[in-house]
């Protein structure tokens, strides 16, 4: 028997964002009373009455201002007993892919700042949320290997050759453009758009755009997407 349990359970939001050839991570700076401030993740206890999907949700809009509809579950972090030094809580990590320049940051409720931090930079942070982008930025990278993650990441029409440098820029890796292109356009989930890119040099380059729905029906068709690199 279980006598005086006093677990908390609170939401991490990890929201990655790309521009400028940079992966960049969504990050809030708090202080409680007379500590100094740090930069930490988005996130904070869940409510009696909500679910986890609403906990990350409503904390991400409260702290940032942002609204992500879609967020997959990463892990559940609670192994250390003493990952929060104020009480025993176990956190569960939601990460989501956004296009970040079409997102406004405001910091408020109990967040002093927000900022986008490119994640080759990131500073220590509060409690175990080091561990915990460590393993997102992880994740990241092993499914766009395997779903077309990717788009997220872009506005809804991008050029080919930022598709290329987002698998670069993320894995960290060169890859063979020639073969890298033939494969993509051979899914046929993506289609050429009538539309340019706004160079002011140069030959303007078409626009692509991903086709969900494409994609989805060859989901049902037994579709498996693959990018590997030697």
């Amino acid at each position: 028997m279980i006598e005086n349990q006093n677990i908390r359970v609170a939401v991490d939001a990890i929201v990655f964002g790309y521009q400028n050839n940079q992966l960049y991570v969504l990050l809030i700076q708090q202080k409680f009373g007379s500590k100094e401030s740090y930069w930490a993740l988005p996130g904070g206890l869940v409510k009696n009455d909500e679910s986890l999907q609403e906990a990350v949700k409503r904390e991400l809009k409260e702290e940032t201002n942002i609204t992500v509809n879609y967020f997959e579950q990463l892990f559940t972090f609670g192994d250390d007993i003493f990952r929060d030094p104020r009480n025993r809580v176990i956190s569960v990590a939601y990460f989501a892919l956004v296009d970040s320049s079409k997102l406004k940051i405001k910091a408020d409720s109990d967040a002093e700042n927000v900022q986008w931090y490119k994640v080759e930079e990131i500073p220590a942070l509060a409690f175990d949320h080091n561990l915990i982008l460590k393993k997102a930025i992880e994740r990241l990278k092993a499914k766009l290997t395997y779903e077309p993650i990717g788009f997220d990441l872009l506005p809804k029409e991008f050029l080919f050759s930022e598709l290329e440098n987002l698998y670069c820029t993320i894995l960290e890796k060169e890859i063979d453009r020639r073969n890298f292109r033939k494969k993509i356009l051979s899914y046929g989930i993506i289609q050429e758009t009538d539309n340019f890119s706004p160079v002011k040099t140069g030959r303007p380059a078409k626009l692509f755009r991903f086709n969900q729905q494409k994609y989805n029906a060859l989901l049902k068709e037994g579709f498996h997407f693959e990018i590997k690199f030697a």
